[in-house]
Parts: C-alpha cells; structure tokens; sequence
C-alpha cells in the first residue's frame, strides 16, 4: 500500500486505531510517513505535472515560501519541484498574475492560496507585531509621502521597486540600505494597502488591494481574529500531518504561547486525533485528514517512496527543532554566515531517501555551460550506501539536473567511491 495520501479516503476504517477508542503509539518512523504524506511527499509523481497541479500542492503545504537565492532554481519553484517533479516555472508565475495566489508574510514571505487572504487580514490591519517586516517609523516619519505614493499607484497603475531611481552616487548594498520609495512600498504591502499583483523576472508588482482583490470588503468577509488564529492553526496541523505543541506558532507564525490546550481542544473537537510516539515526551496529534492512515503507517506497509532533494527553505526543513525530532536531522541555513562559518556550505540541499533524511549536497546549476555541480556531498552518520540507495539518489540528481537544463552533471568532494558510483551509468 503505497498510495497518496490524497488517493485514500480521510475518514477512518473500521476498526483502525481511530476509531478504537484508546491512544495508538507510534514508531517515529511512522510519524515521519504522515509527515510526509501530509507534505505531498509520500509517493513521486505519477504523470507529468500540469499547471493545477502546482496549486494543489501549495494548498497541501498551505503555503510556499519565497526567497531570491538562485544558485539553484529559487526557492519556491525547488519545493514544487520537489513535491510534482519537472514542471514550466512560469506557472507559479500565472497563478500569481490570475489571482489563485497572493503574497504575505505568514511564514516569512510566503505565496498562499487566495482564499486564505482574511485569516491573514488581521496582521495587515494590525501590524505592530511584525517586527522588522514593518517599519512603523519609517511609516510615522513618512507617511505624507507613502500616502502620495499610494494616490500615485492608484492614479497611475501598479509600479515596482526598479521604477524608482536610486540618488545619485547611491549604491544599494542589502535589504538594510532599501530607497525611500522600496521602504515605502513595504510598508504599503504589509499593511495590505497594496499587494503584490504579478511578479516580472521576480521582481514584485505593486498594486491597490482594491484592483488586485475588487470583491474583497472587510466589514463584510473578515472573520474574528480568533477564528483566523484557530484557522491557521488547523491549517498547520494539516500541513504538518503530525503536530506538537512546541511545532505549533512557528508554521503561520502565530503568537508564542503555550498550544497544549488549543491542540487537545482540536482533538476534543474531532479535528485531531491525540498519538503517542515512541521516544517523545510531548503530546502529539494527528490530523484528522490522515486517520486512515495511521494503521499502516504503523505497520510499516505504508511508507514514502521518494528520493528527492530539498530547498533550504522547504517546511519540511525549515523549523531546526521539528526536523530534528522527526528525522534526527540537524539542518542549519548557512547561506547568511560568512564562508569561514560554513561547515556545508552556501545553498545546501537535504537529501530525501524513503522517509529519512540522510545527507545534503551543495549545489549550484552553471546554466551557461549546462552543468548541474555537486560541489561537495554529505551522508548522515549510519547510512549506508545500498545498490538502491546509490540509484535513487542518481537519478534524484539526474531529474534535478535535467529541470535546471544543466544535463551534465559533476560530482566534486564525497564519501569513498560514492562519486564515482553516482556517476557511473
């Protein structure tokens, strides 16, 4: 039984441990199964992928989040890529432009599903919390011309940061060292005043909120913000398929508090079902999507059968503590230390072999000569290199290399023989 999550009914089986009315116990390995299966990563792809099948796959993961790096594709093309295999990068692109997906910093920045726009709405209208991602200063100091600049767009049209010259003899050199005018349409986004309409070469596209989002009325479609908070929080408990409360604020961002309760709460509810699971502490959950699933996760007949690599910035990875709990993996995003505190490298990528994680590969796609580099490749203590895991993970660099259009590819520094196993035919 190796089927999608998505393919298996959600409602539990008869006689399933959902239904039988005590708390199951779960090997980790289990826990990481319905993490996976909850993330899209639970089977590859069956077929090529189609343009809705990048919108499915951001609702399962309820959000996508972005980041400019591209020694590699960026970010949110990787994860999907991940999750649906090859696909044309201009349809996350498409979906953004026709109003399927709108930006925001839930995560961090993240594209999410449009009709998720009001359980964010309450940050936008309120956003003292945001820390850094708003600058109410700037705004109080500023705001006769952010509200100019405002009339402007709406008189005008949408704009970008690149339509604004920079002084003369003024340099950029970082997000700290932003024109006034890119300062000034940050604080317009995270205040909802305006929102990202399109991205042009990935650059964002600026907009009123009311010719991005004509039907939207706040009086009229905002829910209560506790509704909202209780919202994403099943939206996280969703996506993460198995959730502990210490998991809980980190995937939406929510305020840091004690979720033990809003968790048995949900459970309480019907829409958790309390586990336990071997060698945690802590309370865990189940969502009640993947109740079915639980049985055969147990029993080892249901399990991930992908090898793939990971973006930095996957959720699988992103929270250090979660995947350290649920994959004894300790993953660090290093491109933001300078080079002499690197210990992996700058943009490495977790390997994903059959529901672990077990090594990392620094990467970069030369597109001009069409080589995919594996600078240096990394295996977790333990593992073992397999005839199949050597073939899994051959050709989960092959189909990388060969989306990137970077078809050859070259395997530097690597465990004994490893590289040239890898890249034998």
């Amino acid at each position: 039984m190796r089927e999608r999550a998505a393919d298996i009914a959600a409602t539990p089986t008869a006689g399933s441990a959902a239904t039988s009315g005590h708390t199951p116990t779960l090997p980790l390995a289990a826990a990481r199964t319905l993490h996976l299966a909850a993330q899209g990563l639970l089977a590859p792809p069956r077929r090529k992928a189609t343009k809705d099948d990048l919108l499915d796959a951001i609702r399962r993961m309820a959000q996508l989040q972005i980041d400019t790096i591209h020694v590699v594709a960026r970010s949110p093309y990787f994860v999907l890529f991940s999750r649906v295999g090859a696909f044309e990068p201009a349809w996350l692109d498409a979906h953004l432009a026709e109003g399927r997906l709108f930006e925001y910093w839930s995560h961090e920045a993240c594209f999410l599903p449009i009709e998720d726009y009001g359980l964010l709405r309450h940050r936008m209208l309120d956003p003292s919390g945001m820390g850094w991602k708003y600058a109410a200063g700037w705004h109080a100091q500023h705001r006769d011309e952010i509200d100019a600049l405002v009339a402007r767009i709406r008189s005008e049209g949408a704009v970008r940061s690149a339509d604004f010259a920079r002084a003369e003899g003024k340099k950029g050199s970082g997000w700290w060292d932003w024109k006034p005018e890119k300062r000034h349409l940050e604080v317009l986004f995270a205040t909802g005043a305006l929102m990202v309409a399109e991205r042009r070469n990935f650059q964002r596209v600026y907009d009123v909120t009311e010719r991005v989002l004509p039907h939207w009325n706040d009086a009229r479609d905002l829910p209560p913000r506790a509704v909202a908070e209780r919202e994403l929080l099943l939206r996280s408990c969703r996506a993460l398929g198995v959730i502990r409360a210490d998991w809980a604020a980190d995937y939406f961002r929510l305020p840091r508090r004690p979720y033990a309760d809003a968790l048995h709460a949900l459970a309480d509810a019907g829409e958790l079902l309390p586990v336990r699971v071997e060698g945690w502490k802590h309370d865990a959950f189940v969502h009640r999507d993947y109740a079915a699933l639980i049985d055969d996760a147990a029993s080892g007949t249901l399990a991930s059968t992908v090898t793939t690599l990971l973006s930095p910035f996957d959720p699988v990875v992103w929270d250090r503590k979660r995947a350290l709990a649920l994959f004894d993996f300790d993953y660090a995003i290093e491109c933001y230390l300078p080079a002499a505190k690197r210990k992996y490298g700058y943009f490495v990528l977790p390997i994903l072999h059959r529901g672990r994680l077990i090594g990392r590969v620094d990467a970069k796609a030369h597109r001009a000569q069409a080589v995919f580099e594996v600078k240096s490749l990394y295996l977790e203590p333990g593992v073992r290199t397999s005839g199949r895991l050597v073939a899994d993970v051959r050709r989960a660099l092959q189909r990388c290399a060969d989306w990137h259009g970077t078809p050859e590819l070259r395997i530097g520094a690597a465990p004994d023989g490893l590289a040239a196993a890898l890249l034998a035919s």
